[in-house]
């Protein structure tokens, strides 16, 4: 029996763009037969071309095609090995999805407000952008989804990125990421014997051995750090294991974007050349 052809419409109702008109009808969903099959939103995240939620609302819209074929069902399960792809239509809202640059001052937490103190994407304001001019307008729309892609705690400060963007999102926090975090930390008390090959490598944290970590003096009282995890107060109870107390620590870059001259309070949008 010959399979009807299916234009999908666009939310205006107006069709697609031709690349995807003469695709065939939704395929249903495959049944689980264990680890040879994934969910497509979840191949689509592997895949670094959005996060889990975005590509259920594209699957919803008919924006995901597997081997050419349109997926409209969610929980839809296919091959570890097909071939994912976007509808131009999911392709031009990624472009629109903004990521935020923070110097976090201390006070401020990252994530949900708490005990009276205020959360940093409250300083995402028209009147606290430091713009350049090839930055695009500050718009209402741009804080909307917009959540912290990593921590920094309440009494730290430096660099927070927030973001709409779920690729950057996972890129940063994901259970496999490797990006570098830097960090200038400022230390009072005692270094113990061995203490700094310690921070080096050879401590754990919540009965977990952490990854190595890039650890120097700077001066008489200030270390850096340069990880790639991101526990809970992890560098304070680093410091503490080996008979040091921080006083003050500021994250000062992440991959390869620096706070760089970004003042306290400020935000700016990250650029098009920037990538982490």
């Amino acid at each position: 029996m010959t399979r009807m052809r299916v234009p999908h419409r666009r939310d205006d109702g107006s069709k697609p763009d031709k690349a995807h008109t003469a695709e065939t009808a939704p395929i249903k969903a495959l049944p689980d037969e264990g680890d040879a099959l994934v969910r497509v939103s979840r191949l689509l995240s592997m895949q670094g071309l959005c996060s889990r939620r975005e590509a259920d609302c594209y699957i919803e819209r008919g924006w995901v095609f597997v081997d050419g074929k349109r997926i409209t069902e969610l929980g839809s399960r296919v091959s570890k090995t097909a071939r994912v792809s976007l509808a131009p239509e999911a392709e031009r809202q990624e472009a629109r999805l903004v990521t935020i640059l923070i110097n976090k001052p201390v006070g401020y937490v990252s994530a949900q407000p708490e005990d009276g103190y205020r959360a940093a994407v409250s300083l995402v304001r028209a009147d606290t952008e430091w713009r350049m001019k090839a930055d695009r307008p500050f718009e209402a729309a741009h804080l909307r989804g917009l959540a912290p892609a990593g921590r920094l705690d309440i009494d730290s400060s430096g660099l927070l990125v927030l973001t709409q963007d779920g690729r950057v999102a996972r890129k940063l926090i994901g259970e496999d990421s490797v990006v570098e975090k830097e960090y200038l930390v400022r230390v009072e008390g005692e270094l113990r014997p061995g203490g700094l090959e310690l921070l080096r490598h050879g401590l754990m944290l919540d009965d977990k051995p952490l990854k190595p970590a890039e650890v120097e003096w700077q001066n008489d009282d200030q270390l850096r750090f340069i990880l790639m995890e991101g526990k809970k107060r992890q560098i304070r109870r680093m410091c503490e294991q080996v008979g040091l107390n921080v006083t003050a620590l500021k994250r000062v870059r992440i991959g390869a974007v620096r706070l760089g001259d970004l003042p306290p309070g400020r935000w700016r949008y990250l650029r098009g050349h920037e990538r982490f």
